[in-house]
């Protein structure tokens, strides 16, 4: 089963200039907690945005080219989605914005800490969905650094 996971303001925005537009330390405590001990999949910019492996999860990154550093390099993202999707293990996609894009048709679940403010130099977006397809539950509220946030998961009803 694949999960999405991200972090995302009020239009949507994900990053800007390949980091983060919010860097809220509860959300990346959760993100940390919430990936730990699965497979995370990602694309090549997102990989290269990391300052190395993030551990205690299985690595893997899309992208048409052979690298070093992750634990897997997957060149076939169809091939991978239709191997993976009927896992009952939980696969987290965790970047990019056209990563995203292209898992949201599969995931069953997206945990998605949304931020109460915005980046209008946003240059990376995560892709509206229709949210009346989901259930939503509220994880937890917060606030750090003037920023109000709700980590929230949405279920495939």
């Amino acid at each position: 089963m694949f999960s999405i996971i991200a972090a995302i303001g009020k239009n949507w925005e994900l990053g800007k200039g390949g980091k983060l537009v919010f860097r809220i330390k509860d959300d990346m405590k959760f993100f940390k907690d919430t990936t730990s001990g699965h497979k995370i999949v990602m694309g090549r910019r997102t990989w290269e945005s990391l300052a190395g492996k993030l551990p205690n999860r299985t690595n893997i990154v899309l992208s048409t080219h052979d690298m070093d550093g992750p634990d897997e390099v997957v060149h076939d993202m169809q091939t991978f989605i239709e191997n993976n999707k009927d896992t009952d293990e939980e696969i987290f996609v965790i970047g990019g914005g056209s990563v995203y894009m292209q898992f949201l048709p599969y995931a069953s679940k997206i945990y998605l800490t949304e931020v109460d403010a915005e980046d209008l130099k946003a240059d990376a977006f995560f892709p509206e969905f229709d949210k009346s397809k989901y259930d939503k539950t509220i994880i937890r509220e917060g606030k750090e650094n003037d920023l109000a946030f709700k980590i929230s998961l949405y279920q495939l009803k």
